[in-house]
Order: C-alpha cells, then structure tokens, then sequence
C-alpha cells in the first residue's frame, strides 16, 4: 500500500484483524505494533501518518506511552480504548491526543475520525486563510465568520478567539481546560461554567451553523469538520 501510513498500537489480536483490512480498503498502510515499546520504536523509525492508540497495553500504561510519544513526535495521535471515564479521555487529550474513540466503535466513524485528524495537521503544516465547513465560512486573516446565506457574523473579540481557536482544530476535540488556558490564560482552566456562556453566545449568533458546534459531555467541545 502505499497511501498514507496508520501504526495500531494495541495488544488484541482480534483489534488487528478487524482493523487492518478495513484501513487498508480505505487506501491506508498499516503497520502493528503489539506494545508500548514497539510502538515506540516503529513511531521513531517509520514516521507514521497517524497512530492509533489503545490504552490498555501489557508493557506500559497507554496515557504514558503517549507523553513519551510527544517528546519526539506531533503525528495524530487517536486513542482507541474500552476506557469509558470522562477523566481518562481528558487526561489523553490535555497530553496532546488528536481524538478519543471508545470501542467498540464503526469503521465508518473510525475513518471520518482519522480523515479530520490528518486535514487538521496539514492544516496546521500550512494553516489557509479562509476554512470552508458545512454551512459556515471563516476568514482567519480578516477574522470573519460568515454562516451560509447571511451577512458576517459580529462577535466579540473573545467570542472570535475562541470559535478561531475550534476552526483551527477542526474536527478534533479540544478539552475545557486547553479552550480555557488558550483564551482565557491558565488561571482560569476551572471556569467552565464561563466558557459554556460563550459557547451559547456563539450557537446563538452562528444560528444554522451551530449544529457544527459538538458538545462532549463531560470532556470539551469539537467543531465538525464534515
């Protein structure tokens, strides 16, 4: 295969057969890996597209394999794990997890979830003036947001930052506390009940287009991408 490169790092064998030929009908290679540490290793050596994740492997706890993952590599990283608590898939996502995807889980989804990861770094490789999304138009350097048949929204400068800031994570999810310290400075990571004013405020003015707008309960907000 020789379309984008995918490293599952998961102990199942049965996670493997089921992914795999799925991944590769969607036009990917896959590589496995059936721990922490391999993963590690063929992360450093083959310099994947994307990584998907379990938590749950035998040599090393997954959130830690990530950490040690970022120290060396900003590929997109998905964790896909039976881990249902909300404070797990925060703690993936503030150590710099691109998605959460609990198993079981759709291939269908799976893929949507690993095509907005891999647009979301390019994106970030070479960030484009203007982001069209279902609905919505947003111009990054004039800082303008303009919903599908009316005028340019008028926001705030806060309420401007912080729908630049999901625009520009698209499709993935961004935590309360990363939203928070990236708008409102760290001193304020514990004021969620503020940043739901905001994000109603933004629903409100984007109207239509605030169906793009998805709540994780519990976790954060993501602003679809499809």
């Amino acid at each position: 295969m020789t379309g984008p490169l995918v490293l599952v790092i998961d102990d199942e064998p049965q996670v493997h057969r089921f992914l795999r030929p799925a991944l590769e009908a969607a036009g990917y290679a896959v590589e496995r890996a059936d721990t922490a540490a391999q993963g590690l290793r063929l992360a450093a050596a083959r310099a994947p597209d994307a990584v998907l994740l379990d938590l749950g492997l035998p040599d090393a706890d997954g959130q830690a394999t990530l950490v040690k993952l970022r120290e060396f590599s900003q590929v997109p990283v998905l964790v896909i794990s039976a881990r249902d608590r909300e404070s797990e898939k925060v703690t993936a996502l503030d150590a710099g997890a691109d998605d959460y995807i609990e198993k079981p889980f759709g291939v269908a989804e799976l893929l949507a979830r690993i095509r907005a990861a891999l647009r979301h770094r390019r994106a970030q490789q070479g960030t484009p003036e203007t982001l069209l999304l279902p609905g919505l138009s947003i111009n990054f350097a004039a800082r303008e947001a303009r919903p599908e048949g009316a005028g340019t929204l008028t926001l705030s400068p806060l309420e401007w930052d912080l729908l630049a800031l999901l625009a520009r994570n698209a499709g993935r999810v961004l935590t309360h506390r990363q939203l928070l310290t990236a708008i409102w400075g760290p001193a304020h990571v514990q004021d969620v009940p503020y940043l739901r004013v905001y994000i109603g405020q933004l629903r409100q003015k984007l109207g239509p287009a605030a169906r793009l707008i998805r709540t994780e309960p519990g976790v954060g907000y993501r602003l679809l991408a499809d």
